[in-house]
């Protein structure tokens, strides 16, 4: 039998769809503990590959004969040899392509809604990785706002579009991910924004994003509000687009609230956290579609695959929201964090301007699950 090769896009459309998949994960076991494909209805079995060079005869049974079979492990080589060994015993199995690498690195752009002159909105959704990008589209206009590394997707999709990319926006400073923003500026001209509490250490120009700008994308006054609202970092930033959407960054998720610990300031930043969570927010429309800049579980997605909910419910739901004492906040966001992410200072470097590592070394150093939630 043909080995099948599955790629990213075919995986995700199946965690979309709430499909049946069984996965069959040959890395080591620390590697699928801290970080695996995850979907609604994915069953799975971990047997590192160097247990199965004799051969798989001993797993077959392990295997399912109903579900689909997909192989997985980090590049892409160690998978395709197993699925061909299950294959020679007479299984239909298929192998992710590209591995791992290919799964943290692949973006599924899901329309979120139409705007109110015509434009479009559009989240970009990092699955392998929990990260959430976002593309305005208006009378042949473009922002783009928490870009990641990987631009052409943007770039691409923006040309479909028949689109001019002129703004671009980082939400606040990335530590779990390196950014993209500033590439994308650069090769199409764009207007780069950071805020600028963010960005005392960056080695590159861009406008200070601060609350009270207006930004205008197409001639249909789409327009993206800064509103301040610190926590996560210090100079984190929300935007309202066209009264409708609140992007949050990473202060407020579907499901929990933003870690203020990345610059090692907890404590100092746990109130700002609280403040930007329990008074900015509460002054906002309970009709705003919150949409984040990640997700943290796969029960986050909703039933076309975008992440985004409204306000108004994650203030009744969203338990981050709904503790009213604030010793008890205080108390449960500074313990209940989560390890930090991996390569978390060289990727805030990076996205600062300091260091330019070697695309291979980046792709290393975002490798495994985003951390910027609360637990």
């Amino acid at each position: 039998m043909a080995v099948n090769a599955m790629n990213a896009s075919d995986v995700t459309k199946k965690v979309f769809n709430k499909e049946e998949l069984f996965i069959l994960d040959v890395r080591n076991e620390d590697a699928f503990a801290d970080w695996k494909i995850e979907g609604h209805n994915f069953d799975y079995l971990n047997i590192p590959y160097f247990e199965l060079l004799d051969g798989v005869e001993e797993i077959i049974e392990k295997l399912p004969s109903d579900k689909d079979i997909l192989v997985v492990c980090a590049k892409e080589g160690s998978s395709v040899m197993v699925a061909e060994m299950l294959s020679d015993e007479g299984l239909d199995v298929s192998y992710l392509q590209g591995g791992m690498k290919a799964w943290s690195e692949h973006l599924e752009p899901v329309k979120v809604g139409d705007l109110n002159d015509g434009g479009e909105l559009y989240q970009f959704v990092r699955i392998g990785k929990g990260c959430l990008s976002y593309m305005v589209i208006s009378n042949g206009e473009a922002a783009i706002i928490d870009a990641t590394r990987m631009t052409d997707i943007f770039l691409d999709f923006a040309e479909e579009k028949g689109a001019t990319i002129t703004n671009v926006f980082d939400t606040h400073l990335h530590a779990d991910h390196i950014s993209g923003g500033r590439t994308i500026a650069e090769k199409t001209n764009a207007t780069y924004w950071l805020p600028p509490k963010d960005a005392t250490e960056v080695t590159f120009e861009y406008e200070a994003l601060e609350g009270g700008n207006v930004v205008t994308i197409g001639n249909t006054a789409i327009e993206i509000h800064a509103l301040y609202s610190p926590g996560h970092t210090i100079g984190s930033t929300s935007f309202v687009v066209d009264e409708k959407y609140l992007m949050s960054g990473d202060i407020l998720f579907i499901d929990s609230i933003g870690r203020p610990d990345l610059a090692g300031l907890a404590d100092d930043w746990v109130g700002d956290l609280r403040e930007s969570l329990y008074s900015r927010y509460r002054e906002l429309s309970d009709e705003l579609v919150v949409l984040p800049a990640h997700f943290m579980i796969i029960d986050e997605l909703n039933e076309d695959g975008s992440v985004g909910e409204k306000l108004g419910k994650l203030f009744a739901e969203n338990h981050g929201l709904n503790m009213e004492d604030e010793n008890e906040f205080r108390r449960i966001v500074t313990e209940n964090l989560p390890p930090q992410p991996n390569a978390y200072q060289e990727i805030r470097e990076t996205n600062m301007g300091k260091i330019t590592p070697e695309e291979e070394k980046q792709r290393e150093m975002e490798i495994g699950p985003n951390r910027c939630a609360v637990r």
